[in-house]
């Protein structure tokens, strides 16, 4: 056997060798993390009942991108706005004297 035969039998086992090696180590866990806690995020948000209420007046009217974002801001100001005026003031009791 000649030197270079050998050494490409050294060259080709070491590459078989540390094939093995690197197919056995662990993927990085990072990405599947990431997208668990957006999905933690995601599922724990409630949303509140304007919140719902003005998506299915959207839903309704087919609003979609732009203009459904447009509308969703514009109607949950209008329900805070008519949820935070003040009743109106009860009838005046009658003196009893």
């Amino acid at each position: 056997m000649t030197v270079t035969s050998r050494l490409a039998a050294i060259a080709l086992a070491s590459l078989l060798v540390a094939g093995t090696a690197f197919a056995q180590t662990a993927a990085p866990a990072a990405k599947t993390d990431a997208a668990a806690v957006t999905a933690d995020k995601k599922a724990t948000k409630e949303r509140s009942a304007e919140s719902l209420e003005c998506s299915r007046q959207a839903d309704a009217k087919g609003l979609k991108g732009k203009e459904r974002k447009k509308f969703r801001r514009e109607c949950k100001k209008e329900a805070r706005a008519g949820a935070t005026t003040p009743a109106a003031p009860a009838a005046p009791a009658a003196d009893k004297k």
